[in-house]
Formats: C-alpha cells, structure tokens, sequence
C-alpha cells in the first residue's frame, strides 16, 4: 500500500514539472527585399529660341525685314559702296542706308523684279529697259538693271549728274547727317523723316565706319 502512494506521488510530481516548464514561440523574420536605385533620367535641356528683330522699311517698298538680314545685305553692298566713294565722293554710308532704305535690304519688289535698289525713276534720257511700279502715282516708270551692282553704279552716277545734289558734295564726305538733310533739301524724297531714317540706319547698324575706312579715319 505504501508503495503504490509512493508510487503516484512521484507520477504527479513529475506532470507537474512538465506543466510548469515555459513555452517558447519562435517566429520566422520577413524578407526584406532591397531596393534597387533608380537612376535619374536626364532632362532634355530647354530650347531657347530668340526673337528676330524686326525693322519695317518704308520707301519705294513697304517690308518687313530682320537685322541678320540687313547685315548680310550690308557684307554684300559694303565694297561697293567704297569703291563708289573712292570714285564719286559720296559717303558709303549715305550710299548703304538709301538701299537698304529704298530696297528693303534687297527684299523690295523693284529690287526683286528690276535691281533697283534706290527707287530710281526712268526720268527722261533713260533708254534702259523700265518696269511700271506704282509709287507716288500709279504705274511708274522705274529703271531696271540686269545686277544690283549696276544701280549702285547708277545711283552715283544720278547724284553726281545732276545740279540740284551739288550742294551736297561742298559736305565733309564724313559728315553723314548734313549729307542725309541735304538730300532731302534737294528733292530727293518726299517724305519729311527721310533723312531720320537714313541716320537712324547708320547709327544703328554702324555704317560710318565703311565711311572712316574710306577717309582713313578712326
């Protein structure tokens, strides 16, 4: 009998040990999956575009013109316009701003159509080839050249010929303001701001310095 009491005790003493022993979980840590970096896209750098500057020119032709094209006109006219100097005595600048005044900087329909780059009339004595342009009256007769270069020549030549620009050549040949007045005064244009126009190209476009080559002038 002792025995079997003995017997059981040990059983629960050692179920109670069991019980009493603490459970441990273990949980499974996550992934962790790493980013990759990205890598920046390069931006397409901005366009910046840059307005023309545009000069309406007002004469025997209404157009409308940009400053890298009156630049070209002028390289192309430049020579020209001294070596006229050299020979005439008139001021390469004065010769420079009236075509691209009268011309459009050769954009004009009479310098499209004929070569005339300074509006010049047939008047009487031209027995040259003509073409009918309408200008302070309809369908004039203005002179046509076969090349530009010809109504530069022209142009001199009409100055140089004629009694009413005489006054013109007592100027300094330097002196590009008396000489855009004078023409005025001698009935070259009509209009009354024609020669503000003719400074105003030179001033801005620096025309006097094809005139201080010429003179040899700073």
């Amino acid at each position: 009998m002792i025995k079997k009491i003995a017997l059981l005790l040990l059983v629960g003493f050692m179920l109670s040990c069991n019980s009493s022993k603490s459970v441990v979980k273990t949980t499974s840590k996550s992934k962790t999956t790493a980013k990759k970096p990205t890598t920046p896209v390069a931006s397409k750098p901005k366009t910046v575009v840059v307005p023309k500057k545009e000069v309406t020119l007002e004469a025997t032709s209404n157009v409308r013109t940009y400053d890298d094209e009156i630049r070209l006109y002028i390289d192309s006219f430049s020579e020209i316009a001294k070596n006229n100097m050299k020979e005439h005595g008139i001021p390469a600048s004065i010769t420079l701003a009236q075509g691209i005044l009268e011309s459009g900087a050769g954009k004009g329909k009479l310098a499209q159509s004929a070569n005339n780059h300074f509006g010049i009339k047939c008047h009487t004595g031209w027995t040259g080839e003509s073409v009918k342009h309408d200008d302070d009256a309809a369908q004039e007769c203005f002179r046509k050249y076969n090349h530009p270069s010809e109504s530069y020549r022209d142009h001199s030549y009409f100055l140089t010929s004629r009694s009413r620009y005489s006054n013109l050549f007592k100027l300094d040949k330097g002196d590009y303001e008396s000489w855009a007045k004078g023409l005025k005064d001698a009935g070259y244009a009509t209009d009354k701001k024609y020669p503000d126009k003719l400074i105003g190209l030179i001033e801005r476009f620096e025309l006097y310095k094809y005139d201080n080559e010429v003179l040899s002038r700073n």
